[in-house]
């Protein structure tokens, strides 16, 4: 996102204090509890039966920013009232500000978004660290794992770059493979450079696709899953000033949703499986009114029947009706999203439920998706988190 954008110091200005003591934050005090899992809860007969277990929510953060956390969070949520309690942290890990899961589910690799980027491995088991690898480049923001399990995938959002990292059997990073720095086509209005957003496999898994913010550009690499290094094949062309921050597939992998969080505006791209080719279409609403308002990530239900984009500044989450087998997005309306600037969202594995983590607000909501109307419910009370900027429940 941009420099100015993500937090009240910016994300420049918190790249240059990356070297400062972390904040001394961890949970909030009623969530700073010893790393033990949740009592089960006896069985009510005038209640029925026991409710499902609870299951994992780690949380992203910085730590080099006043309030922020000393890790990456720990918490469990309640998959039927999504109720979340925190359960500690885990140390170690400098500026986690996003976060993802191998496919088996374990190992959790996160960001260090600092000027000497990084990626960390931690194996989810007893969260023990495996170790860190520098990603060559500055402010790493994004990061996914490979379909194969074999290949981790960031992007370095200062220095305008993309990096790929073998996973071991065991989890952990190798030595960078590959590192591919965005020099064209020039920035776009009021950037200063080059400014990857995402990286992310398409979902035939034949491509991967770099969005850069910087440069108003979604690039399109073949990766070589032997050698891990990345080879462009295609580049789309986003209207100059757009910003183009993260694109979500549609489940039919022919489409791709684009949010462009400098011009506030949602696009609907053609994908080619075959030569990796997006072909942008016409820029259309957010919803969000006259106001200023960043979008921040899309998501699409399962089936592909709706969409809903994250809007920083309006606060809200735009509901979409997909149609035409995922070639029209239609505007429904906005929700409140109960928190200040939700910087990410994401499903629960089963898709009931829908985090979205509110960085200024440091909190995570919760809402109850409906699949058959769209409809989003929030469940209630936010659960308190030191800049929460990532949600990943599992």
């Amino acid at each position: 996102m941009s420099g100015t954008r993500d937090s009240g110091t910016g994300r420049r200005g918190f790249l240059g204090a990356a070297a400062a003591v972390g904040a001394t934050v961890l949970l909030p005090s009623s969530a700073q509890t010893a790393t033990a899992r949740p009592r089960a809860r006896p069985v009510d007969a005038r209640r029925g039966p026991r409710r499902l277990a609870d299951r994992p929510l780690y949380l992203g953060t910085y730590t080099s920013q006043q309030g922020g956390g000393t890790g990456i969070g720990l918490a469990t949520y309640d998959p039927g009232s999504g109720a979340i309690t925190g359960s500690g942290t885990v140390e170690g890990v400098a500026d986690p500000s996003y976060l993802a899961v191998a496919p088996d589910g374990g190992t959790l690799y996160a960001v260090d978004e600092r000027q000497d980027g990084g990626v960390t491995a931690v194996r989810v088991a007893d969260r023990t660290v495996l170790g860190t690898r520098p990603t060559g480049g500055a402010g790493p923001c994004h990061l996914s794992v490979h379909p194969s399990g074999r290949w981790l995938l960031s992007a370095n959002y200062t220095s305008g770059s993309v990096a790929v990292h073998p996973i071991d059997p065991s989890g952990a990073l190798g030595e960078r493979t590959a590192l591919v720095t965005h020099s064209t086509p020039a920035p776009g209005p009021g950037q200063d450079g080059p400014h990857a957003h995402q990286i992310v496999t398409s979902p035939d898994g034949g491509h991967v696709l770099a969005v850069d913010l910087g440069n108003d550009t979604v690039y399109t690499y073949r990766l070589d899953t032997g050698a891990g290094t990345l080879t462009q094949v295609s580049s789309a062309a986003l209207r100059p000033g757009a910003g183009p921050r993260h694109l979500t597939f549609h489940p039919g992998g022919r489409y791709a949703y684009l949010a462009n969080e400098v011009d506030n505006t949602a696009v609907v791209c053609a994908y080619d499986p075959e030569t990796g080719t997006l072909t942008p279409g016409e820029p259309q609403s957010t919803g969000t009114g006259a106001g200023t308002s960043y979008p921040a990530q899309f998501l699409v239900t399962r089936e592909g029947g709706y969409a809903y984009l994250a809007n920083r500044g309006d606060n809200s989450l735009t509901r979409y009706a997909v149609e035409d087998d995922g070639a029209r997005l239609r505007l429904l309306d906005t929700v409140p999203v109960g928190g200040d600037f939700p910087r990410q969202i994401a499903f629960s594995p089963d898709e009931a439920l829908l985090f979205a983590a509110n960085q200024k607000s440091g909190s995570v909501t919760v809402f109850r998706v409906d699949h058959a109307s769209g409809g989003l419910t929030s469940t209630g009370t936010a659960f308190k988190a030191p800049i929460a900027v990532c949600a990943l429940p599992l």
